[in-house]
């Protein structure tokens, strides 16, 4: 009965949902009071029927019942307990489960922390989201019903695909689709403006909060899955440019634009249709990123295979939804004026250079991504885009972006004075200059990528730390009695820095050795040395491990023993790899076993990778801005009165 009952729940949200679209949206129109009401418990209703529906299809893998198919596809008896309940999203009509889940939840979430707001424009975002949620409802129930039954039930299930059996696959898709999801919350928020035809300040400031919650998950996902792919696949990189990890790192670009964007149109009523168009473009994103992934179209170690029902109706559901929206933009848009005006030189036109350069990055990434796809439909062959391509056009443009990264927080609102700015950008510079060639030259080998790297991390980092300085000088306060928007900024500002030093110093530096290894030979690699004491068999839970022995010393002196693992599944006949990996926070020493050789013998594969952690040391950093940054105490639930007030005016002006 619990797959019925799942079923039946998905049922009713989706006639709930339908209800909410249908009262709500013409409710705020007309002034319906009653119709406007039913907005914030509509949205709860729906958060608590898939829950349920969720909590059902989770007690479905904790019980082991194989009568549901997508249970018996993804589980059997010997799967550890943590991952049967992995399992719940780890294949496609699961992971759309929980992508309700969270879109449910996000509304839901709105609905309680926006008592401060309008109540006609909380009714048309939530309204918003109710169409969405409906269109991802139909999606499920039609198309990829986690909640069918197997008659008669097998009495075991197929298990877990083994690459997914790791701990990544607890934090990664949920994380990814709390950013994908979040989005749409903006988008409804953009939606809502349009239909009643106010794009001011206020409705920046509603959405800001909602946009950096959703960059913040977003950007915790996209680390998550770096670091799972680096250490899971065994090749030591930490980025491929695969098109499935461009279909996240596109919004993210889009996304990154928009809270930017969002920040000068509260501050200064500009911006205002331009913010609304990225709005758009970024939930429109990441829909197409959850088309190119379960659309069948893609071949990729992340992507879902489908049949093409599904690619087909995720493509309506992305045209509808862009369609109907940019419809409304192009009729919406010319009314609402040009907002505050701004010098050439001002806070403002940076923003706006540095937004345009998010923009044709992400465009830059998706052509790459899309081009192949397009001459494969037309017939024209198969082609590959690779980092040659990305790399050639992305770095470019990344460039000045850093550059204004600098420049951008030290500038005037409205009119900024170049010589005053260019008088506070001295210290900066010099060091920038002085750690790109000295940096390069202390590891050893000069290299004018690795130069500019550097350059541009000292000069973003160094700038963060003088303005943090001259803040607390100038308000003559603590560190923490700053605003946290202001805060948060500056701490994600130095994330990118920390990231940029560490792509420039694991790209620059990184040696590799892919050796033949006897029991008792040695390899060096960075300065140490690895001695290869041979591979025993290890059982695990549902599989047998093939556990390398390899002892790590540096200067004669023994630093430990590594463990890297080839793992057979009892379930599939491919091997997994399981890198192993000796971390100081300064390098990574990674060792991945390869295929026998006979007579005891192993390909293996060491990396010497230094600063990698400092990838995702920035990436964290830069969540922790976001976090900063919607902790502030305008966003908070309560407020004092006069909030409410001007917030209300706002809306009505």
């Amino acid at each position: 009965m619990i797959a019925e009952f799942g079923h039946f729940t998905l049922i009713l949200t989706l006639l709930v949902a339908g209800a909410q679209a249908a009262l709500t949206l013409p409710g705020a129109a007309n002034g319906n009071v009653a119709w406007i009401a039913f907005a914030r418990p509509a949205a709860r209703i729906q958060f608590a029927l898939v829950s349920l529906a969720f909590l059902s299809l989770t007690w479905a893998f904790i019980t082991k019942d194989f009568s549901v198919a997508y249970v018996a596809e993804n589980a059997n008896s010997q799967l550890p307990l943590f991952y049967r309940i992995a399992a719940v999203w780890g294949g496609h009509e699961g992971s759309l489960l929980l992508w309700v889940l969270m879109q449910t939840g996000w509304a839901c979430a709105v609905s309680v922390l926006s008592r401060q707001l309008p109540e006609p424009m909380v009714a048309r975002v939530l309204g918003v989201l109710g169409l969405v949620n409906a269109g991802f409802l139909l999606f499920v129930l039609l198309t990829s019903n986690p909640f069918e039954r197997l008659t008669p039930a097998p009495l075991e299930g197929l298990d877990l695909n083994p690459l997914l059996q790791d701990i990544g696959l607890i934090f990664h898709p949920p994380l990814l689709y709390m950013g994908y999801v979040g989005f749409s919350v903006v988008f409804a928020f953009a939606v809502a403006a349009l239909l009643a035809g106010r794009l001011d300040a206020a409705w920046a400031r509603w959405s800001r909060p909602w946009a950096t919650a959703a960059w913040l998950f977003l950007t915790l996902g996209i680390a998550v899955g770096s670091w799972w792919a680096y250490y899971e696949l065994g090749w030591g990189g930490w980025w491929f440019w695969d098109p499935v990890e461009n279909s996240s790192f596109i919004p993210w670009l889009v996304g990154t634009a928009l809270i930017h964007s969002l920040a000068v149109t509260e501050k200064r009523n500009s911006f205002k249709s331009w913010t609304v168009l990225l709005a758009i473009s970024t939930f429109s994103l990441s829909l197409l990123g959850a088309f190119l992934v379960r659309s069948g179209v893609l071949t990729s170690v992340h992507a879902f295979a489908t049949d093409p029902r599904r690619g087909v109706f995720l493509l309506l559901l992305f045209a509808v939804v862009v369609g109907a929206s940019l419809l409304l933009y192009a009729v919406r848009a010319p009314k609402v004026g040009l907002g505050g005006r701004f010098d050439f030189v001002s806070r403002e036109s940076l923003l706006l250079v540095n937004n345009v350069l998010m923009a044709v990055a992400a465009g830059s990434v998706l052509l790459g991504t899309l081009y192949p796809l397009f001459i494969d439909a037309l017939g024209l062959g198969k082609i590959s885009v690779g980092p040659p391509y990305f790399n050639a056009i992305f770095v470019p443009l990344m460039v000045p972006a850093l550059l204004l990264m600098a420049v951008g927080p030290i500038a005037n609102w409205k009119s900024a004075k170049l010589p005053a700015m260019l008088k506070r950008l001295y210290i900066p510079a010099f060091l920038a200059v002085a750690f790109g060639i000295g940096v390069p030259l202390a590891l050893g080998r000069w290299s004018l990528l690795v130069a500019l790297g550097v350059s541009l991390a000292t000069w973003i980092g160094v700038a963060v730390v003088i303005g943090i300085y001259e803040r607390m000088k100038a308000t003559r306060s603590g560190l923490f009695s700053q605003p946290l928007s202001w805060l948060g900024m500056h701490v994600a500002h130095l994330g990118i820095a920390v990231f940029v030093v560490g792509v420039t110093l694991v790209m620059g530096y990184e040696t590799e050795e892919d050796v033949s290894m006897a029991p008792g030979q040695t390899v060096q690699v960075g300065g140490y040395d690895l001695k290869f004491m041979g591979v025993r068999k290890v059982p695990g839970p549902n599989y047998v491990a093939d556990m390398g022995d390899i002892e790590m010393f540096r200067d004669g002196a023994s630093m430990g023993l590594l463990h890297p693992e080839k793992r057979t599944y009892a379930s599939s006949a491919m091997p997994m790899t399981e890198a192993a990996i000796d971390a100081n926070g300064l390098r990574h020493v990674y060792v991945a076993l390869g295929e026998p050789l006979g007579g005891g013998a192993w390909s293996v594969r060491v990396y010497y990778k230094p600063f990698v952690d400092w990838i995702w040391g920035g990436c964290l950093l830069m969540a922790l801005g976001g976090l900063l940054a919607i902790s502030d105490r305008r966003y908070r639930l309560k407020r004092k009165a006069r909030d409410a007030s001007v917030a209300l005016k706002g809306a009505t002006s």
